[in-house]
């Protein structure tokens, strides 16, 4: 297991083709690396000795689970010793995914994402593109892509970091949080109004005695061919890539594909209601878009779909999306409000294949 040393590591992943399981291939730097102390950092290798990075068992919306892990009774952050993959993750995608891929094969994976960025830079609310119940979902699916370890989620309150400048960043990583490594893209930004890039990284990781791994960006292999959806690429650095702006504009067009292949996994809307709003007519089940807790699909119709009501298999259905609400046309009288919990509310999950 390698840890900081007195050079930063840096390993370039190539993503010019689309990614495919065990077909990644590292070229490893001449940099070398000592090992970490056994005093200050927990052995990464085996998964018995995780003892603050535990791979989540079938976690979902429909399963409880506690939402971000506290600070041991030493005060010990839960990402100590660990490898911290850094980006904004509204969308999960396959992007995210690539970083999430690396920190596996380096250490014990993190994600770090800031919450309440919104609210402190004053941007206009808008729904997320995974719901925050269907996180854990998601990363645990990716432990077959990470040597069966689903990445841990570890926020961090934007205000609590939105005055630091670059160095203090890595700094509050190194010395607070004690990681023993940092994964970000080629197009990374960070610090005070956003002043330190994927170089600048590097170097502060030296300096701080933190590993540091740049790869490149996931391509958008419908980019590439001429297909695309954001007119912001454009005027952006980040031209061609995966994004969660792409996904938002591949939702908003209402194609399902695309977004399938953006996420690399079928796109899962939750809704939060009272059982006795949920409409039933025959195969016919009416939810109001209110009761939404992540972004649809544009309006329109969707074949193929699946419904998900707490631990039952899933229900082959037909979705109709307008402006207020979603019809759901089950191929099977299998959804009765008797089959549900008496709970007051249920959560139910539309799959848009």
């Amino acid at each position: 297991m390698l840890c900081g040393g007195s050079r930063a590591s840096v390993h370039l992943l190539d993503h010019r083709h689309p990614p495919t399981l065990g077909a990644k291939v590292l070229r490893q730097s001449s940099f070398v690396l000592r090992p970490c102390s056994a005093k200050s950092l927990q052995p990464m290798k085996s998964s018995s000795s995780r003892s603050h990075c535990k791979t989540p068992a079938s976690l979902d919306c429909f399963s409880q689970g506690d939402d971000n892990p506290e600070l041991s009774a030493e005060g010990i952050s839960p990402v100590a010793g660990g490898i911290v993959a850094l980006g904004k993750f509204d969308a999960l995608h396959i992007g995210h995914r690539e970083l999430a891929i690396q920190a596996a094969r380096i250490g014990t994976p993190y994600l770090l994402s800031f919450v309440g960025m919104a609210e402190v830079l004053g941007w206009k609310p808008r729904a997320p593109i995974v719901a925050k119940c269907d996180r854990k979902r998601v990363l645990s699916s990716w432990a077959s892509y990470c040597g069966d370890i689903a990445p841990v989620e570890f926020e961090i309150e934007f205000a609590s970091v939105r005055h630091l400048n670059p160095q203090q960043f890595v700094e509050k990583l190194s010395r607070e949080h004690r990681v023993c490594g940092v994964v970000a893209g080629e197009n990374y930004r960070f610090g005070y109004r956003a002043s330190g890039d994927a170089s600048e990284l590097v170097r502060l990781c030296k300096e701080f005695g933190i590993s540091a791994y740049i790869i490149n960006s996931v391509m958008d292999k419908n980019q590439v061919s001429g297909n695309t959806y954001t007119e912001e690429d454009s005027k952006s650095k980040e031209r061609g890539q995966v994004s969660s702006t792409r996904v938002r504009h591949a939702l908003a067009a209402g194609d399902v594909r695309y977004v399938t292949e953006l996420l690399g996994r079928p796109h899962r809307v939750i809704s939060r209601v009272r059982t006795q709003d949920i409409t039933s007519k025959g195969r016919r089940i009416t939810l109001q878009t209110s009761s939404l807790l992540n972004l649809p699909p544009g309006t329109g119709v969707y074949k193929a779909c699946s419904l998900i009501v707490g631990d039952k298999y899933p229900i082959s259905c037909k979705v109709v999306v307008d402006t207020s609400n979603l019809f759901i046309e089950t191929e099977e009288e299998r959804f009765h409000n008797s089959d549900v919990s008496q709970e007051e509310f249920l959560l139910l999950g539309i799959e848009f294949g």
